[in-house]
């Protein structure tokens, strides 16, 4: 079966989030650079996949002309074997991703990028019910902590292993970077 990595999101724009922690970003980091490194050993294509949004002006960093709609500085740098831009949270939606998948005959997932439970859990429960088998590389994903609707804090780990909870054996094999490599070879 023909394997993919998506990397979601690894962009400088949520560095310029007030949420942004160097401290989370320093693992997911490594994770996602091995994860990088294996597939390119592996020659396995890459597929880049940015988020952009509306308005399209300097002050937002989601937008392309910030100039923060590049690769997350501290990535490693791969060539992809394509790049798409989405304006959605499933890179599956209005990108041409679903059909490079088709065409390429890619039958499996890896799933990787920036938020975990955003754009990564929601491509991931996309693609499974496109048919797709993916493996989310949860140690490979980076999100921030958020404020619940009764005012706490919700903490990333939490908000990580919920996202594993959900996922595992219904969308998705929760692995980690060597799991999800190991299982191409």
């Amino acid at each position: 079966m023909n394997t993919c990595l998506i990397v979601i999101d690894a962009q400088e724009s949520f560095r310029q989030r007030p949420s942004w922690n160097e401290a989370l970003a320093a693992p997911y980091l490594q994770h996602q650079n091995a994860l990088i490194a294996g597939a390119t050993a592996r020659d396995m294509p890459i597929v880049r996949i940015f988020h952009t949004q509306a308005p399209q002006d300097t002050g937002n960093p989601f937008s392309p002309a910030s100039g923060h709609v590049r690769p997350l500085t501290g990535l490693q740098d791969f060539a992809p074997a394509a790049t798409f831009s989405k304006t959605r949270h499933s890179a599956l939606v209005d990108t041409g991703l679903q059909v490079w998948l088709t065409q390429n005959h890619i039958g499996k997932l890896i799933v990787s990028g920036i938020r975990t439970e955003q754009c990564c859990e929601t491509t991931t429960r996309h693609a499974s019910d496109l048919g797709w088998a993916v493996d989310f590389v949860l140690d490979a994903t980076l999100t921030f902590d958020m404020t619940r609707p009764d005012g706490q804090t919700l903490c990333t780990a939490d908000i990580k292993m919920r996202t594993a909870t959900v996922l595992q054996d219904r969308f998705a094999r929760v692995c980690s970077v060597a799991q999800a490599l190991d299982a191409t070879s």
